[in-house]
């Protein structure tokens, strides 16, 4: 029986240089569900990201994936255990078609890999991708960049999405076409794991919820529950700046 956590982090300390940002983070994510980590700049969370990608050394801790560590493991091997990471902001090759963006996706697929199916369930999912294949990225909106992205991520059948800052630059409408694409994941098996500015609206749609603080994680709850924290109300809306006081 798979273990309900597909995520998890063990005493980790990560930083860049001589600065030290995670000061021994331990959390767990659970399997199938959506989860946002909320917190102020400079708490740790796409620190975190890159941590658990093998974009940035773990210098102590432990962290593993499905039951297995994968501490500092290299991107590529963990793309193949089944991780996909969309960072923060456009990440898209604007001068390159949509097409080629999208088979690009698959570059760094494991042996037996077949790119034609995985591209037509892709362009199936997202219609408008389909139908602007042959256009350049650069010429898309801001939410099909977007779309281009996590389609991009989909190519490779990930388990797990890191996703960060998904909605910034993006309307009020395509952020909620974003989150029932994100929703629509978690129905597809899919576990998402997201950093969102808009933590009200990112935790409305989430499963379960982190608060990093200082490089820790004070509150691991469910969503609704964080939501409904007076102290995560005061952090968010210009009160206290700590949270502290819990665990």
């Amino acid at each position: 029986m798979a273990a309900p956590d597909i995520l998890r982090f063990e005493d980790v300390v990560a930083g860049y240089g001589k600065q030290t940002i995670l000061h021994g983070l331990s959390f767990n994510v659970l399997r199938g569900a959506i989860t946002t980590i909320i917190g102020p700049n400079g708490a740790g969370k796409s620190t975190a990201f890159k941590a658990s990608f093998g974009m940035l050394p773990v210098r102590a801790g432990r962290i593993f994936f499905d039951d297995r560590e994968i501490t500092n493991r290299a991107p590529r091997e963990l793309i193949a255990e089944g991780i996909c990471y969309v960072p923060q902001g456009r990440n898209i090759f604007s001068e390159l078609s949509v097409l080629h963006n999208l088979e690009l996706g698959g570059a760094a697929a494991p042996e037996g890999f077949h790119l034609k199916p995985r591209l037509q369930a892709v362009m199936e999912r997202f219609p408008v991708l389909r139908r602007k294949a042959k256009h350049q990225a650069s010429t898309l909106s801001g939410g099909e960049q977007k779309m281009l992205e996590i389609a991009r991520g989909l190519m490779l059948e990930p388990r797990l999405m890191l996703i960060d800052e998904p909605s910034i630059g993006l309307s009020p409408i395509l952020v909620e076409e974003l989150f029932d694409l994100l929703r629509e994941l978690r129905e597809r098996g899919i576990t998402v794991l997201m950093i969102e500015q808009n933590a009200k609206r990112a935790l409305e749609n989430s499963d379960h919820g982190i608060v990093l603080e200082l490089g820790r994680a004070r509150i691991q709850d469910h969503a609704a529950t964080i939501l409904a924290d007076p102290r995560v109300g005061q952090l968010f809306l210009g009160g206290t700046s700590s949270i502290s006081g819990r665990a």
